[in-house]
């Protein structure tokens, strides 16, 4: 059960009986050369407590059939959600943490489809999220340390590091990675508001997400670094194919800026 508004830190102990512990949410379009069936289905055999919501938004190529003979293998942990149009990552993120919400799990989240971030990452996340019970949000964090091994281009790195500061200025937040695609929320009431409006944005929607949840969190007079949690991710390798352009980062970039112009004017209003 999603925690009412009036009580948004409370938490469920235990997910209701036959209920998900962990839905994620899995956008798709043309994955069909990069999605890792095998990876699911090992992952899906060995663990028990997560569930899946892909959301094919309006794939051209053989996505969709791929999704639902993974289906056909997995008929009670699978759910995919096909949609006619491409709408955007955005879209598609959002239409699935909708549906994933409507099952009342204890945890929701998105992840990218081609596995950058490997699923032995979804557990270490859970359990923050279980230890932690003010933590709303878990943020994979691609830190390249040592005893972690992050495989990422010198030019995205750089660029990313860029967005990153200028998301960090946006929020007033000390934020290092907002775009990395593996994110795990605990399913309450200030989650399910952060997703109740369309995004305004198509590159920087991992933004204009945390933008609403710190207005939100302001609402209810909590302090948002307590209750968001960046994981350096033990594991992030760089896959090709990415529909991110070179072209499209400064779109990326103005949009951050909208974000944070936005989020300055909805946290005056509400003092």
């Amino acid at each position: 059960m999603i925690a009412r508004p009036d009580d948004p830190t409370s938490e469920r102990d235990s997910p209701i009986p036959d209920q998900p512990t962990t839905v994620l949410v899995i956008p798709a379009f043309n994955e069909e050369g990069r999605l890792d069936l095998k990876a699911f289905d090992e992952f899906l055999s060995t663990t028990g407590d997560v569930e899946f919501q892909f959301v094919d938004d309006g794939s051209t190529d053989a996505t969709s059939r791929l999704l639902e003979g993974l289906r056909l293998r997995h008929p009670s942990r699978i759910r995919v959600d096909i949609s006619k149009e491409n709408e955007g990552k955005a879209a598609a993120v959002r239409r699935g943490v909708i549906a994933a919400l409507g099952r009342s799990p204890q945890f929701v989240g998105y992840w990218d489809a081609d596995l950058s971030t490997p699923l032995a990452e979804v557990g270490p996340m859970s359990t923050l999220l279980h230890e932690r019970p003010t933590v709303d949000m878990v943020l994979g964090s691609r830190v390249r340390r040592l005893g972690s091994v992050v495989h990422r281009s010198a030019v995205k790195h750089y660029s990313g590091r860029l967005f990153a500061t200028a998301a960090s200025i946006s929020l007033g937040l000390p934020v290092y990675d907002t775009q990395c695609g593996a994110k795990l929320f605990r399913a309450q009431s200030m989650i399910a508001r952060a997703f109740d409006e369309p995004f305004t944005t198509t590159w920087a929607f991992d933004v204009e997400l945390l933008a609403r949840y710190v207005a939100l969190a302001r609402e209810y007079d909590l302090d948002p670094t307590e209750r968001l949690y960046e994981y350096p991710l033990r594991t992030w390798i760089d896959r090709s194919g990415s529909k991110v352009r070179i072209l499209d980062r400064p779109r990326a970039l103005w949009e951050v800026i909208r974000v944070g112009i936005a989020l300055r004017r909805r946290l005056r209003r509400s003092r």
